[in-house]
């Protein structure tokens, strides 16, 4: 055990913020999904548990491993990985499993797990957006050497998750728009894109309302109306999770009412996933909810702070972009649970219950502990340099 705990490198905070973040996760699911288990495995509640615990620790063992990897050959990975992500998310359009008129999954044949492409396509963006801001920082300026090459990838892979998961392409799209304004890509050109994308979804969303079925643009028409209050049009579905949500959030109080105590936990849908922090105030209190949040603006300052001393273009800004995706999925999700912000399909990272998005997720902040570890270790190699220079100096002497 010590052994391991030596071989546990990079930043050590970010270590404690996620084994506290998996430490509620576990608690909370297992509290959370008793009405599912009595619904689908005749009232076993020990089988999501250990089917969460085994998630949990499988991602952990991913991000042990993915920080053991020096970050720069994420570069290298990273050309194939959005090359493959493209045709898995157009696959995942036409032939995927669908939830609520949505294509998210394809199911992974032999294991028979559900595979949400758009968290591998997110992270594979990300490090290959990082490579090429990198690499072409001498030609950033110019529109046709520096500019097309990065949009492309980009708008690409948006656009192929917009039609299912707008929220998901929304913040894939803003982060990259960070990443960019950081790397100091023309400020003129992504306003250009900005709203080139605005003018392309507005007439995707004109064809829509005008044809017969709306599918995914109903939903999101119903999301919007529900949120902004529209008595006629808001729909009871959309209506009544939120209001589930706020009886959790107001019954929950300072001190909350105590682990597996929940009330809503039976009347709220999605409550171990999308609304799995609703829970957590109600049986944690406003306090239990404030931690969790107070955890995650620590993972954002420790992700900024890591960024801030890599001594390459391409750790500070795959460190920025895993750190600010990451924190900005869950500030919206729980926005949505507060109702400050329209019900999406975001789940709380390392917190709700899930499979693939928390393994990617896990490969992603094993990634920013590789980085933290490579400044450690430059940050050695200097102290040694000056310590062996200043006992040569006084040697001469």
């Amino acid at each position: 055990m010590r052994k391991f705990l030596q071989n546990l490198k990079g930043d050590k905070v970010i270590w404690a913020v996620v084994l506290i973040l998996s430490l509620f996760s576990i608690l909370a699911v297992y509290s959370s999904t008793g009405t599912l288990a009595y619904r689908n495995k005749s009232g076993n509640t020990e089988y999501y548990l250990i089917k969460h615990l085994f998630i949990m620790v499988m991602g952990l063992g991913l991000m042990y491993l993915a920080h053991l990897i020096r970050y720069q050959l994420y570069s290298r990975i990273s050309q194939i990985a959005v090359f493959i992500a493209i045709p898995l998310l157009f696959i995942t359009l036409v032939t995927g499993s669908s939830l609520n008129e949505a294509s998210r999954w394809l199911t992974l044949p032999v294991i028979n797990i559900n595979f949400q492409t758009s968290d591998f396509a997110k992270l594979a963006l990300i490090i290959y957006l990082a490579r090429l801001i990198s690499r072409k920082q001498d030609q950033i300026k110019d529109f046709k050497t520096g500019f097309l090459p990065i949009m492309l990838p980009v708008v690409i892979i948006c656009i192929l998750i917009l039609p299912a998961n707008f929220s998901t392409a929304a913040i894939l799209f803003a982060t990259c728009l960070i990443l960019m304004f950081v790397g100091r890509v023309s400020t003129k050109y992504m306003v250009y894109l900005v709203g080139i994308m605005i003018l392309t979804g507005g007439i995707f969303i004109l064809i829509l309302m005008n044809s017969p079925k709306k599918g995914r643009l109903g939903t999101w028409q119903n999301r919007i109306e529900t949120f902004f209050g529209d008595e006629k049009k808001q729909n009871p579905d959309e209506l009544y999770q939120i209001n589930q949500s706020k009886i959790a959030v107001s019954t929950g109080g300072i001190f909350g009412k105590f682990p597996g105590n929940s009330t809503q936990r039976n009347m709220l849908p999605q409550a171990y996933s999308d609304f799995i922090y609703a829970i957590i105030i109600e049986e944690y209190g406003f306090i239990g909810g404030f931690i969790i949040l107070f955890l995650y603006l620590i993972l954002l300052f420790r992700g900024i702070r890591i960024a801030t001393k890599c001594d390459t273009t391409f750790g500070s800004l795959l460190g920025l972009g895993i750190c600010f995706i990451l924190v900005f999925q869950a500030m919206i999700n729980m926005a949505i649970v507060v109702d400050l912000f329209p019900v999406t399909g975001q789940p709380l990272p390392l917190v709700s219950m899930g499979g693939t998005s928390i393994w990617f997720t896990s490969i992603g902040i094993g990634i920013m502990l590789s980085i933290s570890k490579a400044n450690e270790d430059a940050e050695k190699q200097n102290e040694e340099e000056s310590q062996n220079s200043t006992e040569n100096a006084t040697t001469e002497i």
